[in-house]
């Protein structure tokens, strides 16, 4: 993958890729923040902000290796991804919410809100 020809499309596709592989609750706040970075009333540099953290998220560089520290090496990305929800908070909708829970459903259609428990 070329990192210098990333773009929204690429992203999208990353974050389509990642988020199918992680699940559901994984993927949700990751949607969140895409459709918060695609949204016209979220400024350029929090635009920016979000994409380098999505792109930090689900592209192959990693600052601590998941696979030599695998607890450890995932805390970065959760960390990232915490900080930035949190700043970003200000952005999120309902409209957002809605686009992000009806991509989920086209992603995971089997998805139930409840456990069955026998």
């Amino acid at each position: 993958m070329n990192i210098l020809k990333l773009n929204n499309d690429t992203l999208l596709d990353g974050i389509s890729s990642w988020g199918k592989k992680a699940g559901r609750a994984a993927a949700r706040p990751v949607l969140i923040m895409w459709y918060v970075m695609c949204s016209e009333k979220t400024p350029r540099k929090d635009k920016l902000a979000i994409f380098g953290s999505l792109a930090y998220l689900v592209l192959p560089i990693d600052i601590l290796d998941s696979h030599k520290l695998p607890i450890i090496g995932w805390l970065d990305e959760a960390v990232s991804l915490g900080v930035l929800i949190q700043k970003m908070s200000k952005y999120i909708t309902p409209e957002i919410q809605a686009k992000a829970d009806a991509q989920l459903e086209k992603w995971f259609p089997e998805y139930t809100k409840y456990e069955i428990v026998e």
